[in-house]
């Protein structure tokens, strides 16, 4: 769809990390479009907190922080959080997201006894074709800390795990004891949204469009995609339902439902990524 354009310059995209973090995101000023009333938009409480824990497996001992749910859209959810997990012997802590290029700390504990060691941490996701890839490693200090910095050249989700190597240099085999937390790197992207004028009308995708409905348009992406969205700390995924944009050099054009969910003025740096479908 073509945006009703709205006025004002891109929007901001607040830093994925904390002053605190090393990683960092892009950024651009912007304001609201003229007669929008902007809220910090309310996050689903199921689906947002770290401190809820599910134990993947009871007799490996190991757990995971739960944050962001990719298979549920919809959802507003918090992305900016921490994600960690603990497992034979071992704790890995990461951001929830990043952005493309802005790099992506991990940091965690061992035993103090590797002291010296290499911990090489790797991701599978569809771009690894769902197989671990090295990715970047860390050594271990004398306390059993370590810190490991991916660039995160790559956009998509994924799992990210840590092996120790052994004394000859070999990394160790990992098993289902293994702890494993979960990214996601999206690519910065303009976003712009429609919706009024073109209520009732059928989409490309032969959705009719409401003030409630929830999507994106796109160019090329098969209608049906899902899309993880990212602004402000805040994440939704709706799917591909329309074409378009074609003007103010957006490469997504929201549904005014997902810009008012999502918090985006009517243009804004977001964070965008296509995600498998199920």
């Amino acid at each position: 769809m073509t945006l009703l354009v709205a006025t004002g310059a891109a929007g901001l995209l607040s830093p994925l990390l904390s002053a605190a973090s090393t990683d960092a995101a892009a950024s651009t000023g912007g304001t609201s479009p003229a007669g929008s009333t902007h809220q910090t938009p309310s996050i689903s409480s199921n689906s947002t907190t770290s401190s809820n824990t599910l134990s993947s497996n009871s007799a490996s001992n190991t757990s995971a922080s739960i944050s962001i749910s990719t298979t549920t859209t919809g959802v507003l959810q918090r992305a900016n959080n921490l994600v960690s997990a603990t497992g034979n012997g071992m704790s890995l802590s990461a951001r929830a997201s990043a952005m493309l290029r802005g790099g992506l700390t991990v940091t965690g504990t061992v035993p103090a006894s590797n002291a010296g060691k290499i911990v090489e941490i790797e991701r599978r996701g569809r771009q690894t074709g769902y197989a671990w890839t090295p990715t970047a490693h860390g050594t271990i200090r004398s306390d059993g800390s370590f810190t490991a910095r991916w660039p995160a050249n790559h956009i998509g989700q994924f799992q990210i795990r840590g092996v120790i190597q052994s004394q000859s240099g070999s990394v160790a085999r990992a098993d289902d004891t293994s702890p494993t937390i979960s990214t996601i790197v999206y690519r910065p992207s303009i976003a712009t949204n429609y919706g009024t004028g073109f209520y009732g009308s059928r989409t490309a995708c032969g959705q009719k469009l409401t003030p409630t409905t929830l999507g994106t348009a796109h160019r090329t992406l098969p209608c049906g995609t899902p899309v993880a969205f990212y602004y402000h700390g805040r994440m939704i995924v709706v799917p591909v339902i329309d074409r378009g944009p074609y003007a103010n050099h957006a490469d997504w054009d929201l549904t005014e439902a997902t810009a008012r969910k999502l918090g985006a003025p009517g243009i804004a740096t977001v964070g965008a990524v296509s995600l498998p479908r199920k």
